[in-house]
């Protein structure tokens, strides 16, 4: 997540990046933009989808500016 980040995509996303790949995707797991290999695409969603809560939390907090605590991988 980036700081003040809803210009380009109004939806709560996470960006990621694997290898040569970059992608945003909505937390609700919609690929808004680029692209992954669906085996990591697929680790992506289940982990939003698995601390959605946290997700959206840490959202909120990083379009105001504000920092948030890292969310604990699965």
């Amino acid at each position: 997540m980036y700081f003040g980040d809803t210009k380009q995509h109004n939806k709560p996303h996470v960006h990621v990046y694997y290898g040569e790949y970059e992608a945003a995707i909505g937390i609700d797991g919609e690929l808004l933009a680029g692209s992954l290999p669906y085996k990591q695409l697929k680790m992506v969603t289940g982990w939003l989808a698995f601390h959605e809560e946290e997700a959206y939390a840490a959202w909120n907090l990083a379009v105001r500016g504000e920092h948030f605590n890292k969310i604990k991988p699965m």
